[in-house]
């Protein structure tokens, strides 16, 4: 068996994640503006991208296994492409690399994105908060306070606790 499998699915994860590093970059832009109904859309459509990613690296853990066998090797559990560079000869080690180096600056990319837009995510938050608790009404603070302070004395009719109940 030949690593073809194996390099044509590490090639549509990288497509995979740069199309979610797009969608990522548009998120960033709904955010600032305030979207809702475009994040709205935006998370199906990552939602969407993110079981093409899921289908598609369950495929190449297969093609790993699959190729691994082939070899004689023994299979991790999920095995990775670290554990496929030590079975194949040199010719494939470069392409498999440069793939691999591919995917990996792709995910890189779409971390830093998605770090971005979480930040953005919580300034929004908390300026929708401050926006919030300057339109309450702030309640009036109950501490233990001498009367005379606040300008008031308490008299025998405004206790509130009775000591003889």
């Amino acid at each position: 068996m030949s690593i073809t499998p194996i390099l044509a699915s590490l090639d549509s994860l990288e497509k995979l994640h740069v199309s979610l590093l797009r969608l990522a970059n548009d998120k960033t832009v709904l955010i600032k503006v305030g979207d809702m109904m475009g994040l709205d859309q935006m998370l199906k459509d990552e939602q969407a991208h993110l079981a093409a990613i899921v289908q598609m690296d369950t495929r190449r853990q297969l093609a790993v296994s699959q190729y691994l066998t082939d070899q004689g090797q023994t299979v991790p559990a999920k095995p990775t492409v670290a554990d496929l560079l030590g079975a194949v000869p040199e010719v494939d080690k470069k392409s498999l690399k440069e793939a691999r180096d591919r995917l990996l600056h792709a995910i890189h990319d779409l971390k830093w994105q998605n770090d971005l837009n979480q930040k953005l995510t919580y300034q929004s938050l908390q300026f929708v908060n401050l926006s919030l608790d300057m339109t309450r009404p702030r309640s009036r603070t109950i501490n233990y306070t001498k009367p005379e302070i606040n300008g008031k004395r308490v008299t025998e009719d405004e206790r509130t606790f009775d000591s003889q109940a």
